[in-house]
């Protein structure tokens, strides 16, 4: 059976009440986490900004648009309402990580859901089916490139979008299974993602997620209208994987693809995100408190400091640390989201790191800034990456002493992942930004029982 086969099959057969229980709750509390998240970002310029085009593209139409944006008084188009909440799920970099497939799973899987289930009003049960299996796909497509999509210039989520958002509009708009393949086979066109966001802090990175949600919805329309997409997205001659990795498609393991799917259930390693800055430096902002808290204990001023070095992977150091004059000198948020220097020196100074500490007023204190400048970066010989995205930070003093401390796995994944609980107290935390606690108490309730309701319901309490 083809690849696209597979997928088509588990995600037109998959029934809620034959997903294990902790599956099915864990994936819950990740929409919670999503939609926290969303909330959030809707305070933001990048949100505001691209809501304004969004509406600009349907001025005048009052029958543009009747799906709900997370957060936001606006009634957009099916595309435009999942690219608009892709873009507030993704846009502060606060979203759930796989691991090893390096895939922002949630910000794939949930607008295509959320917008396409209130255009057709389905099911509170087959939205979240449809989440659930979207979630599965896309991190299958990340982690059978084993680390290549980031490796040759391509944003994994942004690509592995395509394919997980036609599969959950495809089960969501009732398609056969040829149909879902067709689907599959259309965004083959259309699934890319550029990293160059990378070089000047630019705002891609923020729509590749709904960027692949518009063309995953897209897909799924005009399958089912009959529109033939190619058989062979994945392993063709001219697949995602020989496209997109070129002289490096020996890397691609396509029985990571399908093996145990429907049995193991790949969301479940999910990491949620303690701070609010790219994952690969979550070890080091831990490991940058405490090392915090072993200078406070021996009395040693940020004068005293005069070298810091931080452990990263190898095959992370370039997104780390370049271009070097604007990791230690990040002039946006998103530049200082995948700084090193800026988070472990931020943790030192300040003690904390979170969406305070992205503001322009914060991004300017010259006390974090000096200690950005002695940042070294060092290839980490021990670390755990891609199963883990270890990190540390060496402190050395102008008497001759080192601080330092290592986290082999950082919180959040693996066996450190956030209890539901936590999960819960994140999404209250960036909820109460935007949102009274009552209202807050809503959402929680109404994605816990999502399965009684419907998506034209679901959206009346997300929206505004």
């Amino acid at each position: 059976m083809r690849i696209s086969e597979s997928f088509a099959h588990f995600v037109s057969d998959l029934q809620l009440e034959d997903v294990p229980c902790e599956i099915v709750n864990r994936s819950k509390y990740l929409i919670l986490d999503a939609l926290g998240v969303a909330l959030a970002a809707t305070q933001h310029d990048f949100a505001t900004r691209t809501l304004a085009g969004f509406k600009a593209m349907s001025a005048g139409d009052s029958n543009a648009g009747k799906c709900g944006v997370i957060g936001m008084a606006a009634r957009l188009p099916v595309r435009d309402a999942a690219a608009m909440n892709g873009v507030l799920v993704h846009g502060l970099d606060y979203d759930d990580t796989h691991m090893s497939a390096v895939v922002h799973a949630s910000s794939v899987a949930l607008p295509a859901a959320l917008s396409t289930g209130e255009q057709v009003n389905a099911s509170g049960a087959d939205m979240l089916s449809a989440y659930m299996a979207g979630m599965e796909i896309a991190i299958r497509v990340g982690d059978a490139a084993n680390y290549g999509f980031h490796s040759n210039g391509y944003h994994a989520t942004g690509v592995v979008s395509h394919f997980s958002s036609g599969l959950v509009a495809g089960r969501l708009l009732g398609l056969s299974c040829e149909q879902m393949v067709s689907a599959q086979g259309i965004v083959v066109s259309t699934a890319t993602a550029s990293r160059e966001f990378m070089s000047d802090g630019a705002w891609n990175k923020r729509l590749h997620p709904g960027w692949g949600a518009v063309a995953g919805i897209t897909a799924a329309y005009l399958a089912k209208e009959g529109f033939e997409g190619c058989q062979n997205p994945y392993d063709g001659r001219f697949g995602i994987y020989a496209m997109h990795l070129g002289a490096d498609i020996a890397r691609a393991n396509f029985r990571k693809l399908t093996d145990g799917l429907g049995e193991r259930w790949d969301l479940m390693a999910s990491a949620v995100k303690p701070f609010p800055t790219c994952h690969y430096t979550h070890s080091l902002a831990d490991s940058a408190l405490v090392v915090r808290a072993q200078l406070r204990a021996e009395s040693v001023s940020a004068s005293d400091i005069i070298a810091i070095r931080i452990l990263v992977p190898e095959r992370v150091l370039s997104v780390m640390f370049e271009p070097e004059e604007l990791k230690k000198r990040p002039t946006s948020d998103y530049a200082a989201k995948f700084s090193a220097p800026y988070v472990v020196s931020c943790c030192l100074h300040r003690g904390r790191l979170g969406l305070k500490d992205l503001e322009p007023d914060a991004l300017a204190d010259e006390d974090v800034l000096k200690l950005c400048q002695i940042c070294q970066a060092v290839a980490d010989p021990d670390t755990l990456f891609p199963e883990a995205f270890s990190g540390g930070v060496v402190v050395e003093t102008r008497d001759g002493r080192s601080f330092h401390h290592y986290e082999p796995v950082n919180r959040g994944a693996g066996d450190r992942q956030l209890e539901n609980d936590e999960i819960a107290a994140k999404f209250f935390d960036n909820a109460a930004l935007v949102v009274s606690r009552g209202r807050a108490e809503k959402i929680k309730d109404t994605i816990l029982g999502m399965e009684r309701m419907n998506g034209e319901e679901m959206m009346r309490q997300f929206a505004r």
